[in-house]
């Protein structure tokens, strides 16, 4: 049976600021335009953090059903470990969707927006079926996409608008900012896990692209987001904050592209969750300010 401490480790913690960020951008920028309300902005951060949990278990059990994560290097992985029966991994996930479900009920109570409870299934859907079902997307290339579109830009612009009513350019920068770095973290963790997935027949877009170009591919998905950043400065000055994030950039950008393999992109992998993270809390704080 699993300890309290592996369970932790198989929702992969630290992917967890790829959930935080966003709404802490769309919380910024609703405080921009005077609109900042702190209890619709813990409800969104509580679906967000729900979600991302349940996406990492079920991705934990697809894979592991599947047999892709037999043979990889990374964190814990519950199912395919044989730590944890899969049908309660399976649970695990949907009871954290369940938990983002009721808080989501919350947060479309408290904004008097219903309509956003058919957002909140497609989100649920998007994390189920990124590699469950009998025709994954994450499998198809498409992984990237679904994390852009539901961790960038409708959990950043959801923020802000069940709190102002409204949509700004500077939520909208930031929602592709963010959108943009998680899709970096996807990418750097299949950059590691291209020979493996090769094998499984997980096609990804890091195997789509090839080793060379996905590795570009990050690097740019980290650094057009500090440009993005400073952007905002034309609405709100403060906005620059980010540029303190240039050299963490340039630091994690600099071993992917020299070709770092296996448990340095481990590293990498960690050092860009952190990045997502601070990215979100100082563009909060130059939109807030």
């Amino acid at each position: 049976m699993a300890t309290t401490s592996e369970w932790i480790a198989g929702a992969r913690p630290r992917t967890l600021p790829a959930a935080a960020a966003p709404v802490l951008i769309g919380s910024g920028a609703a405080a921009d335009v005077g609109a900042f309300a702190w209890l619709p902005a813990v409800l969104a951060l509580g679906v967000a953090l729900a979600l991302q949990v349940g996406v990492n278990y079920a991705n934990d059990y697809s894979d592991g059903v599947r047999g892709t994560d037999v043979d990889r290097v990374g964190p814990l992985r519950l199912t395919a470990s044989g730590i944890v029966p899969p049908r309660h991994v399976k649970g695990a996930a949907f009871a954290s969707f369940g938990v983002a479900g009721v808080l989501g009920l919350a947060l479309c109570a408290v904004s008097g927006h219903w309509w956003l409870l058919a957002v909140g299934v497609l989100c649920v859907l998007a994390a189920w079926y990124y590699t469950g079902g009998k025709h994954p997307y994450g499998y198809a290339g498409l992984g990237e996409v679904g994390v852009f579109v539901f961790f960038g830009l409708v959990a950043t612009l959801g923020t802000t608008y069940t709190q102002a009513d409204t949509l700004t350019w500077p939520s909208v920068l930031g929602a592709v900012g963010v959108g943009l770095i998680a899709c970096g973290l996807l990418m750097v963790n299949n950059v590691r896990d291209i020979p493996t997935d090769v094998v499984a027949g997980k096609r990804t877009l890091a195997v789509r692209l090839g080793d060379h170009r996905a590795r570009r591919w990050y690097a740019a998905c980290i650094l057009l987001p500090v440009v993005l950043g400073m952007v905002c400065a034309a609405w709100s000055p403060w906005a620059l904050l980010v540029t303190v994030l240039l050299l963490p950039a340039a630091l994690l950008v600099a071993p992917v592209i020299a070709g770092a393999r296996g448990p340095l992109l481990v590293k990498v992998l960690a050092g860009t969750g952190m990045f997502e993270l601070a990215y979100g809390v100082l563009l909060a704080l130059g939109l807030a300010l």
